[in-house]
């Protein structure tokens, strides 16, 4: 195969600097000050505008999104928030819903037409739905490959224990193509904390795989199974390999407390993964951040029966983010912007990501000055590239 060459002239990075940006099959090969010459014939002229590391959606659901498809009214649980509840009504929805491969392209269009070109999906495979879903979407999966790079989890969303033969479904997931194993409230949904996590950490463990645990359970509650799941990930040497989501309990403790299991997540090397939604409490992000954890996020749900919400944008969710945790300095705008992009990256465990000779040519380009405008003003339109080929513009995916 000839070798191809690309060079990307008057990018702006992140620290102001104008810069010209040569892509050798797919990696950046060097970085040089803009003016400097170049002998190379094809030429992309960014234009001055600022350049960055590809957004990471960090945690989505493709095949529960109503995205794309008709407008479905959201209904309020019978009192206050109940998971249980929810599942029932994604059931009701999900029966009357478009085809679940046009949802979930609808869903990847959108996703990359905003810039994010990783991604991790949460798919349901328990006894409720077997393991058609996670069929639909490996497929997906496959059609995309070159455009997105896609990991995909084994999601329990009737949980594990309650739902017959979801223990073995989900180690069946696993060998079919399903990159992770995943949980669901333990303690309140399964409501046998040991059980439940001697499947997910058993499944890990066997098939060598990452951990990612949904866990809405707020306050003490919360508290006490990511303080079990930390002790587990510590025990099987698992650091870096396991993610909490949600993790909606964290965002209810007093100071003191929240200090003292945040020094607890970060020597376990769990990460955090947060879309600060606006009904709940939230992980405290700085102060998890200063203790050394890892915290992450995605859009989560888009339109579909959890909310009508969503746009698919990771520059949208770093703004929400900033605005729900009190961000105003540069400093803090950046870290929401870190959030959604090497926080994602670490989160993932992604090779050769970001503006740096040797990664992966993956980028967006934005009309912004500098990072924290970026995330403020939340600029559009974009131009999207992955390995240095233009695959969105203009709101639309290029094929």
């Amino acid at each position: 195969m000839r070798a191809t060459q690309t060079i990307f002239t008057n990018a702006k990075l992140a620290d102001g600097t104008l810069n010209n940006i040569t892509v050798q099959d797919g990696r950046i090969s060097s970085i040089d000050r803009a003016g400097s010459r170049q002998d190379i014939k094809d030429v992309v002229d960014i234009g001055g505008a600022l350049l960055v590391p590809s957004f990471v959606e960090g945690h989505i659901h493709l095949d529960t999104s109503f995205y794309g498809d008709k407008w479905i009214p959201h209904k309020p649980c019978t009192n206050g928030f109940d998971v249980h509840e929810r599942v029932a009504f994604q059931a009701e929805n999900m029966a009357a819903a478009a085809p679940m491969d046009e949802r979930a392209r609808n869903q990847l269009d959108l996703c990359i037409s905003n810039g994010a070109l990783q991604m991790r999906s949460h798919v349901m495979v328990d006894g409720s739905v077997g393991l058609k879903s996670l069929e639909t979407i490996l497929k997906v999966r496959e059609e995309y490959a070159g455009i997105i790079d896609i990991q995909l989890v084994a999601f329990p969303q009737s949980g594990i224990l309650k739902s017959p033969g979801t223990p073995e479904l989900m180690d069946e997931a696993i060998a079919m193509g399903a990159d992770l194993v995943g949980g669901l409230d333990p303690l309140s949904f399964d409501r046998d904390i040991k059980g439940h996590l001697d499947v997910v950490f058993g499944i890990a463990e066997k098939r060598g795989i990452d951990i990612d645990i949904h866990l809405h359970d707020a306050g003490t509650m919360g508290a006490m199974t990511i303080e079990e799941i930390c002790a587990r990930t510590t025990a099987l040497g698992m650091q870096g390999h396991v993610a909490v989501s949600h993790a909606y309990g964290l965002g209810d403790l007093a100071p003191e407390a929240a200090r003292k299991i945040a020094g607890l997540i970060a020597r376990s090397g769990v990460s955090i993964m947060t879309n600060a939604p606006g009904n709940h409490n939230f992980p405290p992000v700085a102060l998890l951040r200063a203790a050394g954890v890892n915290v992450f996020s995605g859009s989560d749900n888009i339109r579909d029966s959890w909310w009508p919400f969503g746009d698919g944008d990771m520059l949208r969710r770093a703004e929400i983010i900033a605005y729900r945790s009190g961000f105003y300095t540069d400093a803090e705008l950046s870290a929401a912007f870190d959030v959604v992009t090497a926080g994602g990256a670490k989160a993932l465990r992604l090779e050769g990501y970001g503006i740096t000779v040797g990664a992966k040519a993956d980028f967006v380009t934005l009309a912004a000055e500098h990072v924290p405008e970026a995330v403020v003003a939340i600029p559009k339109p974009r131009r999207v590239f992955k390995e240095g080929r233009l695959v969105a513009e203009n709101g639309s995916v290029i094929r």
